[in-house]
C-alpha cells in the first residue's frame, strides 16, 4: 500500500505520518517512511537546492518543477518502486499532488507540463492520500515556531492560498483517493480519523 500525506506548511503532516508509521510497525507491517523532495541521498541534495534561500539567483518556476521531478524519478526508482514490489507499505510526506498544488496552482505553470511529466516519469501513484487542511495563517504560525523559514515558507500568504485551492481542486476531482482532514483539530483527533481510514484499507 502506498499512502501520501499532503498539505500546506505547518498543518501537521510530519506528526501524523510519524504516528501512522509507529502504529503500522506495531502491527508487524514492513513500513518505509520517506519524503519528497528527498528520500535518497541524491534527491536530498536536490531538496537542499529547492529549499535554500539564494538572494543572488532566483530559481525559475520551470527549473523548480523539473528539479522536483528529477528528485522524484530517483526516489521512485531507488525507494518507492522496490518497496512496493516487495510488498511493503510506503508512507510518503508529499508526492505528485504537491507538484500540482504548488507548481501548477501556486506558480501558475500549465497543467499540461505536469501531466506530461507524470505520464513519462511517475510509475506509481498513492492508493490513499491524506490532505491535511487548515487556514494558511494557522499553518504559517506553526511553521514560524519551528525556526528559520525555507524558500517556500517565505512565500506570501496569497501564494499558499493558491496552493490550498490546488489541493481543494484535486480533492474534488478524486474524492475516493484523497481524504480531507481538518487539521485545526487536535493532534489525536487527526490521528484517529486517519487511522480509521488506514484500517479500512488494509
Amino acid at each position: 500500500m502506498f499512502i501520501s500525506f499532503e498539505g500546506t506548511e505547518g498543518v501537521g503532516k510530519t506528526t501524523l505520518i510519524g504516528k501512522i508509521y509507529h502504529y503500522l510497525q506495531q502491527q508487524g507491517q514492513d513500513v518505509v517512511l520517506t519524503r519528497e523532495p528527498g528520500g535518497t541521498p541524491m534527491a536530498e541534495h536536490i531538496r537542499s537546492l529547492l529549499l535554500s534561500v539564494n538572494p543572488d539567483e532566483m530559481m525559475s518556476n520551470d527549473t523548480e518543477l523539473l528539479l522536483m521531478y528529477a528528485a522524484r524519478a530517483q526516489h521512485l526508482q531507488q525507494v518507492i518502486k522496490p518497496a512496493l514490489e516487495a510488498g511493503k507499505t510506503v508512507l510518503c510526506d508529499r508526492f505528485v499532488d504537491a507538484s500540482f498544488a504548488y507548481q501548477c496552482f501556486g506558480r501558475g505553470l500549465s497543467q499540461e507540463k505536469f501531466h506530461l511529466l507524470n505520464q513519462n516519469f511517475v510509475s506509481h501513484c498513492p492508493d490513499v492520500t491524506f490532505w491535511l487542511d487548515a487556514p494558511i495563517e494557522t499553518g504559517m504560525a506553526r511553521a514560524r515556531e519551528r525556526g528559520a523559514l525555507d524558500r517556500f515558507e517565505q512565500e506570501k500568504v496569497s501564494f499558499f492560498e493558491k496552493v490550498r485551492a490546488g489541493y481543494a481542486h484535486l480533492w474534488q476531482q478524486q474524492p475516493a483517493r484523497i481524504q480531507k482532514i481538518d487539521a485545526t483539530q487536535g493532534v489525536d483527533h487527526v490521528y484517529q480519523q486517519a487511522l480509521s481510514i488506514v484500517q479500512q484499507c488494509r
